[in-house]
This record gives structure tokens, sequence and C-alpha cells, in this order.
């Protein structure tokens, strides 16, 4: 046994010397490379002999040799980060693993509960917890564990308090350029809210022309209370929608069918709407800071609806079935969007918002509003009872007598083409059709047809040149001033004239 104890130590000692023979070999290797005295030494040893190209020389090879050691410490560095990295990353993983895990887990108990929560009501049905049985339908309607089967609980409200509506005829007979004038006076006089006459016939013309309006500019100009004003002068207040930042989807507007409690959580804006469809008035929603986030995310549908020439296919689904305490209105789950209301957005410009895309403003009318209202003497004016069918008669009435002249139809065409070729951007038939309803009614109201074909093509069309490179473009801005001055005239299209130059000082 001796031996073998005598056998195993050198054995081992064998190994373990060779061990240490590496770290006593990197551990000299190391203290070599930074023996400063010793570089000195050699130094000092030819320092006397050295001529003068040798010394650049040397310098040149202790340039050299001291790079060499930098990059040999920057690359173990470099090494060792990688590792941790690689291993922090790893840990992580781990963490997020178990953590779903955990998750997995959880959810496995939450159905367990849940099963035993549905047993627990088919046992009170009479049944056995996994025995089937024919259940009469619907439902829905039952009452259950104190669920009175009763999903739209402010629209029946609604239902109960216009059970015995009759829709009153206002005798209205003002004109366009009456309803401009008292809405003006109304907002001045009992709100102290001050707009120019202009502003009153751009904001009725873009109603006429489109559910949507786009109200935009620097804050603090009264983009919002025009609407809401709008809404006092009707006697029906505005709804206000105050868009989040997190509006994904048009559950935002509308509301959502809650699966656990059986209840429909209605919006404002539902409650809105379905009042809206017992009525002949007029009815205004307001998306405050309505591109806080994406509006094709939450408005989309309601882009598409609103553009339908028929307003009988103006519906949207609720919900995906029908129960018998459905309010009456609520058609197999479905609604249908009432033609008699307005929807007003306001847009603040800044990096705390989205930017509007194209199919939104296309289907939209944008007004600016940049400047601050001049106070006037404003004649008393009351608000008005209006039917939605006389007001809507006198619109129709308006693009039937005062259709955009086929002269400047033509310049139109003419500038269309012009557009295309310089610009690479055309007008489009939907935004044609659109201005041939908002100009004949601006016309209505007491404007001039060049000056409502100017506003509209500055905002709706000119817009679009945002989107291009402003640098490549900058020497095609004054010939195009050039060309509105010898087709329209040189007094003409101001609106068109002030975009483009203010277009070209960002350049």
């Amino acid at each position: 046994m001796e031996t073998f104890t005598r056998f195993l130590y050198e054995f081992l000692s064998q190994f373990f010397l060779g061990f240490s023979t590496i770290l006593q070999g990197i551990w000299t290797g190391i203290t070599q490379i930074f023996n400063i005295s010793e570089y000195q030494r050699i130094l000092d040893n030819y320092k006397n002999d050295f001529s003068m190209p040798e010394w650049i020389l040397v310098v040149i090879a202790i340039a050299i040799l001291v790079i060499l050691v930098v990059l040999i410490l920057v690359l173990i560095y470099l090494l060792f980060r990688k590792y941790f990295k690689f291993r922090k990353t790893r840990i992580e993983q781990d963490e997020l693993l178990e953590e779903v895990a955990t998750l997995n887990n959880k959810v496995a108990n939450l159905m367990k509960e849940k099963d035993e929560i549905l047993a627990m009501k088919v046992s009170q049905l009479g049944l056995k917890p996994n025995e089937s049985a024919e259940i009469e339908e619907p439902q829905e309607d039952k009452q259950e564990d104190g669920n009175t089967g009763i999903r739209f609980a402010k629209l029946n409200t609604i239902d109960e308090e216009y059970a015995n509506y009759k829709i009153e005829n206002y005798g209205n007979s003002f004109t366009l350029p009456e309803l401009c004038e008292n809405f003006r006076n109304f907002a001045a006089s009992k709100l102290r809210l001050y707009y120019s006459i202009d502003m009153m016939r751009l904001f009725i013309s873009a109603l006429a022309s489109t559910k949507l309006v786009i109200l935009q500019g620097i804050s603090g100009t009264g983009k919002t209370s025009l609407a809401y004003a709008w809404g006092k002068f009707l006697k029906h207040d505005s709804c206000v929608a105050s868009v989040q930042p997190s509006w994904r989807d048009r559950t935002e507007l509308f509301g959502y069918f809650n699966e656990f409690t059986k209840k429909f959580n209605e919006t404002d804006v539902l409650k809105e709407m379905y009042m809206a469809g017992y009525t002949d008035d007029i009815y205004t929603i307001i998306l405050d800071e309505m591109n806080i986030s994406r509006v094709e995310y939450y408005f989309a549908e309601m882009l598409s609806i609103l553009e339908m020439p028929n307003k009988d296919e103006w519906v949207i689904e609720l919900v995906p079935n029908s129960w018998k305490s459905d309010p009456k209105n609520i058609k197999g789950g479905k609604l249908k969007i009432p033609a008699n209301m307005w929807y007003i957005g306001t847009i603040n410009n800044d990096d705390s918002t989205f930017m509007v895309t194209d199919k939104v403003y296309d289907r939209a009318m944008p007004i600016d509003i940049n400047d601050k209202g001049v106070a006037f003497e404003p004649v008393e004016a009351d608000a008005m009872d209006i039917n939605y069918s006389y007001l809507d008669n006198l619109f129709a009435t308006a693009m039937q007598e005062n259709q955009i002249s086929q002269d400047t139809l033509n310049k139109i065409e003419i500038m269309d083409d012009y557009v295309i070729k310089h610009f690479r951007i055309a007008f489009g038939n939907r935004i044609v059709s659109h201005m041939k309803k908002f100009v004949p009614v601006f016309v209505a109201c007491g404007g001039d047809e060049v000056s409502g074909v100017d506003y509209f093509i500055a905002k709706k069309i000119l817009r679009k040149f945002e989107q291009l490179n402003i640098s490549l473009i900058r020497d095609e801005i004054d010939p195009y001033i050039e060309f509105l001055d010898n087709t329209f005239g040189k007094d003409k299209m101001k609106e068109c004239k002030e975009y483009l130059l203010r277009l070209k000082k960002l350049t």
C-alpha cells in the first residue's frame, strides 16, 4: 500500500505540475511583456550607437509594440464583454421561460376555476356538469345569477325616453348666408368666440361636402371651440370624444361586448348615434386631438361607410347575434349610422402626434385655423332649432343651382395636367367630386367661385406636395405660381400661392 501511495503522489504530481507550469509560464510571459525596466536596459545598451535615422526606426518600433499590446488588451476586453453579454442573455431567457411557465400554470388554474363556475351554473339548471342537454334559445334572455339579459342598458333607456317621440318640423326658412351670419353672431354674442364670415362659409361648405371635417392649425386658435359652438348653436351639445394614444380599433368609439359580464360597454359616441337615429335634428361628434393616435386605426371603418353613396348601407355591426332584449333600432346586432350626424376632428401638428394619411385627408375636408379671432360688435343671436332634412335640402339646392362653371372646370383640368407633368401628383375622381359639392355651397353662402376652388385646391391637393422632396421641386414652384397667374388671374388663387411660397421657404 505504501508503494501505491508513492506511485499516486508522483503520478498526480506530474499532472498538476503541468498546470502549475502553464500558469507560471503565462504569468512569466505577462511579466516579461510588461517589464519596463528590461526594455529600458536594452535601450540604454544601444542608445549611444544609434544614428538619427536609427532613432526614428526605434521610435516606430516602440510605437508598433505599444499599439500591438493595446490591440491585444482590447481584443481580450471584447471577448470577455461578449462572453458576459451572452451569459446575461441566457440568464434572461431562462428567467423569461420560467415566467412563461408560471403564467401557463396561472392560466391553467384560471381555466379550471372557469370550468368549476360553469359547472355550478349548469347544476343550477338541474343538469349534471358532464351531462349534455338541449337548452332553449335564447339563453342570454334568461335571468342568470342576477344577469337581467339586457346588454345595451343605455340604449334601452333611450328607447324608453323616445317611446312616444314624434319628429318635429321647426318650420325653418333661413338661407345659407343667413345661417352663416346667425352662427357667427351667436358664437360672438353668447360665447365670446370670434370668427370671420369667410370661416363660417368654409365651415358650412365643409359640412355640406363631407361628414368628416378636420379643423387643424396651431394650438389656441379656437378649433375645438368652433365645433363646440356649433353644437350650442343647434341646441344639441357636441359629444366630445377625447382621442387617447392607446386607441387602436373601432371599439374605442363604439364600445365592445364583454363576454364575462354579458354586457355591452356603450360609449357616449354610440349613445349619441343611437339618439340621433330617432330625430331629424343635427348632431355633432368632436374627435378632439384626433391624430394623437393613428386615425385609420379607430376610424377606418367609418371612413369606408360614410363614403358609400347609398345611406341605407351605412351600417356597423356591434354584436354578431341578436337578443330579444336588444334595443329596437339594433337589427341583427347591427346599427344604422344616422345621416344627421357630423364628425369634426381637431388636429395639432406637433411632435406628440401622428401624421394624418392621404386616406383620411381624401375623405375629409380640412380647414386651417391659424389666426386668433378679431373681436367685433355682434348682433344678438339665439340658438336655432334646425331640421336636418331642411339643411340637407339647402345643400342639395345649392349644389344644383351653383354648379362650377365650365370655364373654371376647364382651367382645373389644365392645372391637373400641369401638376401631373411637373410634380407627378394627380387629383383623382374622389377629390373632383368632393370639390363639386364644396364650391357650390361656398358660393351659395356668399363666397366667390374661384376663391372656393382656390381654398379647396390648397388644402386638398397642394397639401400632397409636403410628401415630396421639397429641395427637388423648389425650382418648379415659381413657374407654377406664374402658371396660376396666367390661368386664373394675378389677383386670384391667393391661398395656393401663399402655400407655395411658404413651402419654398422650407427649402
